[in-house]
């Protein structure tokens, strides 16, 4: 097994105050365990399993400030109304067609929520229910009291769930930047195969050493996932030559370099798959960092996605702060669709954020304002939402139906399907 140590990135982040030092190190215990527990080495998506989402101890499941200017990352619902009202110029189009309700997966602070409730009574287009799926107790509360201020004809309609509704639901699903924060596998491209990355402990294994990233052999499953989409990128119609168990071909038919890094989530499609089992009628609509495939594997490419976020400020660390800090990947939106036309849903739209939000009249609000100091504010937050530099070209849009036959009014703008 290659082993390679992992450069820590404590030394340009803010430092942990006691509470947070002794929470990380709870957490680094857990996952010193599980590695222990698996033989040695762990997948990264085991990792990032324990390190995200175990009871109590992970990122998102512990009580750790996460959103806003007060947390580790600011997403487009905190950072203005601008992104909600728009977003609720396209639910309404899908609300006053069908009624129904309107469920938001991954709430975080409640910000979303607390603009699209009153965007929608606006528009006469309030959904019976606004359900909030959300896994972490802290946020929940959070949420509940950023709600509470609601008048009560948009609050009685806020439920909170545990999980996706049993019966088939009617109306908008919304999840925004919830498809990056699934756990993901690393691979490497080697010199003779494809390999895992994964996680083990540092001075030979010793527990009371810190973790390194390790490298083993991909097994079969994997090594002809990425054999198929290496060949896909250069023909559509190709298949992998092996099956059975058997190991993928080599070379694979992207010329990846050796020690070309990226990512591939297999919880994707089965995410897909059981929201699709939860949409009996209506839009699907995910936003999210996010890539065609071709341009995700893009050979040039060479050290993928991984993005870890504390305080601010973004590194390519995931070893850093166990627990403590946020650790995503951008999404392969060909995966998306691919998951989406094999649960029956219509792959409606997907374009970028910036033209998602025109489409929607963000121009309009801030036309709107009332007065240059006001419409001043507005301008600079539309431009982080819309400049390509900004969110505008690296979040992307993708809305999947069933039982709509009209078009979206978010994609009339621009439709970038042909790239998937």
């Amino acid at each position: 097994m290659q082993q390679r140590g992992s450069r820590s990135h404590a030394d340009i982040l803010p430092p942990l105050d006691a509470a947070q030092a002794g929470h990380s190190l709870a957490v680094l215990r857990a996952v010193r365990a599980a590695i222990e527990a698996h033989g040695g080495w762990m997948s990264f998506e085991e990792y990032l399993r324990v390190v995200l989402y175990a009871p109590g101890l992970g990122y998102y499941a512990a009580g750790s400030a996460k959103l806003g200017r007060d947390g580790d990352f600011i997403t487009a619902p905190e950072l203005s109304q601008l992104f909600g009202r728009a977003l609720a110029r396209q639910c309404a189009e899908v609300l006053q067609r069908i009624g129904g309700d309107v469920l938001e997966l991954g709430a975080g602070s409640g910000a979303l929520a607390a603009t699209l409730l009153p965007a929608l009574h606006e528009l006469d287009a309030l959904p019976a229910h606004y359900d909030i799926l959300e896994v972490s107790a802290q946020l929940a509360a959070r949420q509940r009291q950023r709600l509470s201020g609601l008048p009560a004809i948009l609050r009685d309609r806020v439920r909170w769930r545990a999980t996706l509704p049993a019966e088939p639901m009617t109306g908008v699903c919304i999840a925004n930047e919830v498809a990056d924060a699934l756990p993901f596998r690393l691979f490497v491209v080697g010199a003779r195969g494809f390999l895992e990355r994964g996680v083990a402990l540092g001075a030979n294994g010793d527990a009371s050493a810190g973790l390194v990233l390790a490298d083993r052999d991909a097994d079969a499953p994997l090594g002809r996932e990425l054999w198929h989409i290496a060949a896909a990128l250069t023909d559509p119609g190709s298949e992998p030559g092996a099956a059975n168990g058997s190991p993928a071909p080599w070379p694979p038919p992207v010329p990846w370099p050796p020690g070309y890094q990226s990512e591939i989530c297999p919880l994707l499609a089965p995410w897909i798959a059981s929201l699709a089992a939860a949409l009996g009628q209506g839009a699907l609509l995910l936003i999210d960092y996010g890539l065609s495939r071709r341009e995700y594997y893009h050979p040039e490419r060479v050290r993928g996605t991984l993005r870890c976020h504390f305080r601010h400020r973004a590194h390519d660390d995931p070893l850093c702060y166990p627990g403590l800090q946020d650790i995503s990947a951008w999404v392969d939106f060909t995966r998306v669709a691919e998951a989406a036309v094999d649960a029956q849903l219509q792959v409606a739209g997907y374009c970028t954020q910036a033209a998602f939000l025109l489409a929607n009249g963000i121009e309009a609000d801030v036309a709107a304002a009332r007065g240059a100091v006001q419409r001043a504010r507005l301008a600079s937050e539309a431009r982080q939402l819309l400049l390509p530099e900004e969110m505008g070209e690296r979040f992307k849009v993708m809305g999947l139906t069933r039982g709509l036959d009209a078009p979206l009014r978010g994609f009339a703008v621009q439709d970038l399907r042909r790239m998937l």
